[in-house]
């Protein structure tokens, strides 16, 4: 259901509305009683990787290592228009990743750019990190924005009586 401030939107997806990622997942030693590691999405790159791929190490320190998890989708909905709109407007635009612990090892399980989808992940209580949006996805996610959402238009004012007019206690 199209809300009333997108009803001339373009009802059409654009035929490119998926992009193929890959996760790059961080896991830090830490020295510390309570968790001896930390892990975090660090970052996703263009999956140039055949289909089927496994993940695989592509960083190794005692400290530090980093996995590749290719296999990736990230899919644009005209339902998620407005929350893609925010993520672009936003002073850092972000790929939220969605991740789970299996076995010792944080495995991504879902990807979204859209600034409301990543929020009810996160709210809802699932491991969800942030990471730099890639350069080139940015001219995409704009033009299936610029063709699917018109933001709201603002509200006329009003107050509390005719007398107030906004100046809220000041006599003059």
């Amino acid at each position: 259901m199209a809300l009333a401030h997108n009803a001339g939107v373009e009802e059409n997806l654009t035929p490119t509305r998926s992009y193929a990622l890959a996760v790059v997942m961080q896991r830090t030693v830490l020295d510390n009683r309570w968790a001896s590691e930390q892990w975090e999405a660090k970052g996703v790159v263009r999956d140039q990787a055949e289909a089927g791929s496994a993940p695989r190490v592509i960083v190794e320190r005692d400290d530090m290592s980093q996995m590749l998890f290719p296999g990736y989708r990230l899919q644009l909905s005209r339902d998620e228009a407005e929350g893609y709109y925010l993520n672009l407007t936003s002073p850092e635009p972000k790929v939220f990743v969605l991740w789970r612990d299996e076995e010792g090892v944080a495995r991504p399980d879902r990807i979204t750019v859209s600034y409301g989808e990543g929020t009810r992940w996160a709210d809802s209580g699932e491991q969800v990190d942030g990471v730099p949006i890639p350069s080139e996805l940015l001219p995409w996610m704009a033009a299936f924005v610029d063709a699917n959402f018109r933001p709201e238009p603002p509200k006329k004012k009003r107050y509390a009586s005719s007398k107030d007019r906004g100046r809220m206690g000041r006599s003059e």
